[in-house]
């Protein structure tokens, strides 16, 4: 089996994400992931054994912890490879973001590389397939779109890849 454990964006942020990335994905044919608007939090991984212990860590982790807000207000771009809404992530969504991989890290099939552990780019990305002979034109028509959202490491959701897609395996909520 193939999981993603992620922060989902919900509401206005969420479906600005959304929506623009299917804008892109008409206008320029540029694709993004499957998954909707997100932070990862563990990049895919391949297990074919129950996850149970990491659905219980992360359970027991949202009943102690609480969100914690970030911020989304600007553009950014890895290379020419990947154009994202930069995650201005609160020293302390950072500090849960850092504990919660120490959680997750308890699984022994669970590793992190230096892209998504505790010293990952936090984004959001926009566009990331079919990019570079089109990046310049994608870059300049997103930049045409201001935004601000305030928002909140509120959920820990673990996706399945199924039938082609990825779909919800479980969601965790934080406390408020």
């Amino acid at each position: 089996m193939r999981y993603v454990i992620v922060c989902a964006i919900k509401g206005e942020a969420g479906d600005f994400n959304n929506n623009l990335r299917k804008d892109i994905l008409k206008k320029f044919n540029a694709k993004s992931s499957k998954l909707p608007a997100h932070f990862t939090i563990k990049a895919p991984f391949e297990y074919d054994g129950s996850i149970i212990d990491l659905e219980n860590n992360i359970e027991a982790f949202c009943k102690r912890e609480r969100s914690q807000p970030f911020r989304l207000n600007n553009y950014n771009h890895f290379d020419n490879r990947v154009i994202y809404m930069d995650v201005d992530m609160s020293k302390e969504g950072k500090m849960l973001h850092d504990r919660l991989i120490e959680e997750i890290d308890k699984s022994s099939y669970i590793n992190f590389t230096k892209t998504d552990g505790k010293d990952k780019v936090f984004h959001v990305t926009l566009s990331s397939k079919k990019l570079p002979p089109i990046y310049e034109e994608v870059w300049n028509y997103v930049n045409q779109y201001k935004f601000d959202f305030k928002c909140n490491f509120d959920n820990i959701t673990i996706y399945k890849w199924e039938e082609n897609t990825w779909k919800i395996y479980r969601e965790f909520l934080l406390l408020l």
